[in-house]
């Protein structure tokens, strides 16, 4: 197993972890913004109040987004199960 094999697969493994964690931050964010707006303007300032929405949103991706993500995972991991063979032999 070469360097640049090593390389290869930490590219593709870090590319796949932001590919499925990017939807997920980018709600959390969102609401985040959103929700702290909210308490600005009300004056609020109840910690539920922050979680509560977002883990809604989060729990509204994954029901959503899910099969995508899943799907993603395994296409990625049954290439780098494909890839064993090549990897032993390139040492």
């Amino acid at each position: 197993m070469t360097d640049a094999q090593v390389l290869d697969i930490l590219r593709g493994a870090i590319e796949i972890s932001t590919k499925l964690a990017a939807p997920i931050l980018g709600v959390s964010l969102v609401m985040g913004i959103g929700i702290s707006v909210l308490q600005t303007v009300t004056q609020i300032q109840e910690m539920t109040l922050t979680f509560v929405p977002k883990l809604l949103g989060i729990a509204a991706i994954l029901v959503t987004g899910g099969h995508w993500m899943m799907r993603e995972t395994v296409q990625w991991v049954t290439l780098l199960w494909q890839q064993i063979p090549t990897l032993a032999q390139g040492s």
